[in-house]
């Protein structure tokens, strides 16, 4: 289970700064051992922060999780064998990595996962570009790329010995170097291309103010909205507040549309002030949506099931409610299945591509012997 948590945090840490403009291109690798019910290596690609290829160890077949990745195929007719067969190659590369890394800490039997993620970012506007490349074990930092300086940085006494092999091999990084900053970055355009539908599409959410009991906070409830560049805040007049509100996290609807919430604590709120309370959300690059703290607009969970604060009946709130649960559940999933996303840093914020084109650089050890 700590695994589990671990992985689920950093998918929420991985969630992009409202700020960036930024396209990235992210594969994800885990392989597991001891895990029931769960394929021994899974590979995750993201686009955009928007899942478009999955491989596992149970179907050995790379397959498309977006329509629009089918297009690919028009530029590489051989795609999807390609890529099947690199998963299949990986598999067998990170089966024996992980039971070299089982060796380095001393350990046996038990739950065990190795992850890896590599990729690049790109602004489209600037042309800055960026690429990534990390190991983690057992849900902590393993090694790491610094791509500038072309050196490996190893954040545990067991990676010293891959530290010193890898950068004792100059080829090997300067092929990583030539990956990551131009082979990664040309697919990650072209995937761009294919999905500019549907990855630089715009919508606006609903909004809603919920409340579970009077003295609890009100929740204001943003649901729907695209892309996940967005902020939502409580205001009072022109200031931002800070006290006495809590943020929830940014969590992925399954249409793959977004949803968060932020409480503001009331208790304290005079009746006389509560207008001057506004909930603010932000989509980067659309209008502001303002929605005022009004009691006869609040959605409660007390008295008869879909009952608002005026009292009158309000069929709506079961189904947002049961919108909640299910995008929490999705969420859990994703987690679970695909092991996404691994750390966010601001340089490392994006990307990569799966290995099986020129793009795609050979397969390192992430723990040799």
């Amino acid at each position: 289970m700590k695994s589990l948590d671990f992985l689920l945090l950093l998918a929420l840490l991985s969630l992009p700064d409202s700020s960036a403009v930024t396209h990235t291109l992210k594969y994800f690798y885990t392989a597991s051992s001891g895990v029931p019910n769960f394929p021994e290596f899974v590979i995750v690609g993201m686009v955009d922060d928007v899942q478009m290829v999955h491989y596992d160890s149970n179907t050995r077949r790379t397959q498309p999780k977006q329509e629009w990745m089918k297009n690919v195929t028009e530029d590489e007719p051989g795609y999807w064998d390609t890529q099947s067969q690199i998963g299949v190659g990986h598999q067998q590369i990170y089966k024996g990595n992980i039971e070299t890394a089982k060796q380095r800490f001393n350990q046996t039997g038990g739950v065990h996962m190795l992850q890896v993620m590599y990729g690049c970012e790109w602004d489209d506007e600037t042309g800055e570009k960026n690429g990534f490349f990390q190991d983690g074990y057992d849900g902590a930092d393993f090694i790491s790329l610094k791509l500038k300086e072309g050196i490996w940085v190893a954040a545990k006494r067991e990676a010293e010995i891959t530290k010193h092999k890898w950068d004792q091999n100059e080829a090997l990084i300067e092929r990583r170097k030539f990956y990551l900053n131009q082979r990664c970055i040309e697919w990650l355009q072209k995937y761009v291309n294919y999905g500019k539908s549907s990855l630089m599409r715009t919508e606006l959410p609903s909004v809603s103010l919920l409340q579970k009991t009077p003295s609890s906070p009100v929740s204001c409830h943003a649901t729907g909205f695209y892309p996940d560049r967005a902020t939502l805040s409580w205001r009072k007049g022109e200031e931002e507040l800070h006290e006495d509100v809590d943020h929830g996290e940014m969590l992925l609807n399954p249409d793959g549309t977004f949803q968060m919430s932020v409480d503001l604590k009331v208790s304290s709120v005079p009746p006389e002030d509560w207008s001057s309370y506004k909930c603010v959300f932000q989509l980067s690059g659309a209008k502001e949506i303002t929605t005022t703290l009004d009691k006869n607009q609040i959605r409660t969970n007390w008295g008869k099931p879909g009952v608002r604060g005026d009292g009158a009946e309000d069929p709506s709130n079961t189904a947002v409610i049961a919108a909640v649960a299910v995008a929490v559940l999705a969420l859990v999933l994703v987690a679970v299945v695909g092991f996404l996303l691994y750390r966010k840093k601001k340089v490392a914020g994006k990307c990569t591509k799966p290995e099986g084109h020129s793009e795609v650089q050979e397969p390192l050890k992430p723990n040799p012997n």
